[in-house]
C-alpha cells in the first residue's frame, strides 16, 4: 500500500468522524428546537451579553474605553488584627492550637503579606511585627541545641504565642456570642404609645347642696322662734368657730350638721358657723355625708395620712 492510498484512507476517515461529530452538535439541547426563532435569537443575545445601561444591550466593549489596571478591587477576608489571621489559618487547616507547625504557619502567613502587598493593601505594623515573631520562633526551633542545654527543659518557643491565641480565641468566641444576643435598633425596636386620653368624670359629692341649704334654712327659722337678752354682744370669729367644730369632731366619730350651731348665738352665730363648716370643707379638713337622699347630713373629720 502507497504513502498517497494511506494518506487518502486517513482524510476519508477523518472527514467520516467530522461529519459525525456534526451531526451530533445539531441535535436539539433541552427542547430549544421547539421554540420559535425569536426567542432563540434572544436567548443567544442574553448569552453573549456583558453589560446592560438604559434598557440598552452591550455585546462587547466599547473600543473608545480605557479601564485602569488597578481598577479591579479584590476583597479578602477582613481580620481584626495578626492573632485574628493567624487564628484563621489554624481553623482553616483544623490544626492543633497547642501544637502549631512553626514553619507551615509561617509559609501561609507570609504568603498571605505577600498577597496584599501585591494587591497594594496597606498592612499595618502590627502585621510585620508578628511576622518577625514567626520569623524569630521558626529560627529558634531550627537551631540546634547545646548538650548542656538540652539536658535543662527550656520554654518551648511557641508558648507565649499560644498563650496570646487561646486568650484571643477566647475573647472572640464571647464577642460572637454577645453579637448573636437581640439588640437595640436591630432585632428589638421600642415603640412609643401615647395612653388614651380618658375622660374621668368629677366624682360626685357625698351631701346634696340643696339638701344643705335647706336644713340650714330650717335652722334660721328655728333661732326666730327663740328671744335673746344679752348685755355685751360678744364678737364672733369664722377662725374661732371653725376651731371649736375641729375641736368638737376630735371628741366623737362624727356629728351631725344641727349639732354644730348653737341656737342661743342668734342669727349671727348660725351664719359664722355655716361659713366656719364650708371653710373646713374647702380645706379638706372635714367631710360632709349625706348616706341617703335626704337623711341627716353628718360632718366627720379626714385623717390625715
Amino acid at each position: 500500500m502507497t504513502d498517497e492510498t494511506i494518506n487518502q484512507d486517513m482524510i476519508e476517515g477523518t472527514n467520516e468522524e467530522a461529519h459525525e461529530d456534526t451531526i451530533v452538535l445539531e441535535a436539539p439541547v433541552s427542547g430549544e428546537a421547539s421554540l420559535p426563532a425569536e426567542t432563540l435569537e434572544t436567548i443567544a443575545e442574553e448569552n453573549k451579553r456583558i453589560a446592560r445601561f438604559q434598557d440598552k444591550s452591550f455585546l462587547e466593549l466599547p473600543h473608545d474605553l480605557y479601564i485602569p489596571p488597578d481598577a479591579l478591587e479584590v476583597i479578602l477576608e477582613a481580620f481584626e488584627g495578626p492573632l485574628d489571621l493567624l487564628l484563621y489559618l489554624i481553623r482553616k487547616h483544623n490544626l492543633d492550637i497547642l501544637n502549631i507547625p512553626i514553619a507551615e504557619i509561617t509559609r501561609q502567613y507570609m504568603d498571605y503579606i505577600h498577597l496584599m502587598e501585591e494587591m497594594r493593601l496597606e498592612l499595618a505594623a502590627e502585621y510585620l511585627v508578628m511576622a518577625a515573631t514567626l520569623a524569630e520562633i521558626k529560627s529558634r526551633m531550627l537551631l540546634p541545641r547545646a548538650p548542656e542545654e538540652s539536658e535543662q527543659e527550656e520554654e518551648d518557643p511557641r508558648a507565649k504565642l499560644i498563650r496570646q491565641l487561646q486568650e484571643y480565641e477566647r475573647f472572640k468566641k464571647a464577642a460572637e456570642d454577645l453579637e448573636q444576643l437581640p439588640r437595640l435598633n436591630r432585632e428589638i425596636f421600642t415603640v412609643n404609645v401615647a395612653p388614651p386620653e380618658v375622660d374621668t368624670p368629677a366624682p360626685k359629692p357625698l351631701f346634696d347642696i340643696q339638701s344643705l341649704v335647706g336644713v340650714f334654712i330650717d335652722i334660721l327659722q328655728r333661732s326666730d322662734m327663740t328671744s335673746n337678752y344679752s348685755v355685751a354682744k360678744e364678737v364672733l370669729s369664722v377662725r374661732e368657730k371653725m376651731s371649736l367644730i375641729l375641736e368638737k369632731l376630735g371628741q366623737v366619730e362624727s356629728m351631725s350638721f344641727v349639732e354644730c350651731f348653737d341656737i342661743a348665738e342668734g342669727r349671727l352665730g348660725i351664719v359664722v358657723s355655716f361659713l366656719a363648716i364650708l371653710e373646713l370643707s374647702k380645706l379638706f379638713l372635714i367631710e360632709i355625708i349625706q348616706t341617703t337622699e335626704f337623711g341627716t347630713i353628718h360632718l366627720k373629720v379626714i385623717a390625715n395620712e
